[in-house]
């Protein structure tokens, strides 16, 4: 008798316990956090990047969980600063998945630090939605990796479909030497014939030259150029825009969309006057039509980063909005953080509008942007303005 009582004490006891405990830990695991994992340039040469992105981030994740947070639980954002180094990037992530043990990851300013880490996320099984560009990212497709800006391929597409409309056949490469730089030649090289154009001159220039004038002295040279394409970002594109224009080259100039943000106007001065590149309409937010589906996104996010922080809108900013909120749109439908499931949903995302335009991804495109997602801008009076 003593002993059933002895027993059913001890199970009233160890129940009087288990209450207690599921009262304490209950609601401290229902507000623990979705950890949004990040590493981007805020600082050295491809700070440009890395800084808007990094501010965009903070901005959402703060508005996000000001609006009750995702699923009743509150993101929290654990970013490193990789400084657009590879190995520094590479020792974040491991960290990111190893110790601070985040559920996604949004970052990846550069090409260079995105596929350093590709094999990280692959092996750890970690969604991870790049902000870089080139095409190498996602092609071939890789399981964990999405990526949010529009590919160089889609570039070069995109300016070879201009110079068409313009009747050019002859084109002039310039290009520096970073991953970006290399991977958007070699595409565009890849799909000239395609398009009708002929490759008649290839230059390239090194990390840190201040000068090209030598090389574009070559292009200003050679019979027949009809237009020059300068593939590459960072400060070498407005030094390239300031040469060409010193040296008195008169056909056309064209940038890639690494630039596409008024840090180049800026930095390259009056000489960007009339320079023409691919980009994201949200360059260009306020001039869309009443009636563009986009509108209504970009101008939104264009108010809501230029009013926070006081300084211009740049389509860097743009991807990390939007890779956050495929993220969190994904967690959504997921119901969770289980990385499987989130990775299936990200997958299966259908016609999200973004600043880049509508996304589709599949199981063959982890992108999932085509070509219309593209404008064509020009620089006039200072400013980019849409190519009619």
């Amino acid at each position: 008798m003593k002993s059933t009582q002895a027993r059913n004490g001890f199970k009233r006891g160890m129940a009087a316990v288990a209450a207690t405990f599921a009262l304490v830990t209950g609601p401290a695991l229902a507000q623990e956090p979705i950890k949004i994992g990040s590493f981007l340039s805020v600082t050295g040469p491809a700070a440009f990047l890395g800084d808007p992105e990094q501010k965009t981030l903070e901005l959402y994740v703060e508005k996000i969980n000001a609006g009750g947070g995702v699923l009743g639980r509150k993101l929290q954002l654990v970013a490193y600063d990789s400084a657009g180094d590879p190995e520094k990037a590479r020792t974040f992530t491991k960290r990111l998945i190893e110790q601070d043990k985040v559920d996604v990851i949004v970052g990846g300013s550069t090409t260079g630090e995105t596929m350093a880490v590709v094999p990280l996320v692959e092996t750890a099984q970690i969604p991870f939605i790049s902000l870089a560009g080139a095409v190498v990212i996602i092609e071939p497709v890789k399981k964990w990796v999405f990526k949010m800006p529009h590919t160089d391929r889609m570039a070069c597409e995109k300016i070879f479909i201009d110079m068409q409309s313009r009747k050019f056949s002859k084109v002039a490469l310039i290009s520096g030497p970073g991953g970006f730089d290399k991977s958007m030649r070699a595409q565009c090289i890849g799909v000239a014939k395609k398009y009708g154009m002929d490759i008649v001159a290839d230059e390239t220039y090194g990390k840190g030259d201040t000068d090209m004038t030598a090389q574009l002295t070559k292009i200003k040279n050679t019979a027949g150029v009809q237009a020059v394409l300068n593939a590459g970002f960072g400060q070498g594109p407005a030094i390239v825009t300031k040469n060409y224009r010193q040296i008195g080259i008169s056909v056309p100039l064209y940038q890639s969309h690494g630039v596409a943000s008024k840090e180049f106007i800026k930095l390259a001065g009056a000489a960007a006057e009339g320079v023409r590149l691919p980009a994201a309409a949200l360059l260009v937010a306020d001039d869309l039509p009443a009636n563009d589906p986009q509108r209504s996104v970009v101008v939104n996010y264009k108010n809501e980063y230029e009013s926070h922080f006081k300084s211009e809108v740049s389509t860097f900013g743009g991807h990390a909005y939007d890779g956050l909120m495929i993220a969190v749109e994904a967690i959504k439908k997921a119901g969770g953080t289980d990385k499987a499931k989130v990775r299936d949903a990200i997958e299966g995302i259908h016609g999200f509008m973004g600043t880049a335009g509508v996304f589709n991804m599949s199981a063959t495109d982890h992108m999932g942007l085509d070509l219309t997602a593209f404008r064509m801008l020009e620089v006039k009076d200072g400013n980019w303005t849409l190519v009619k």
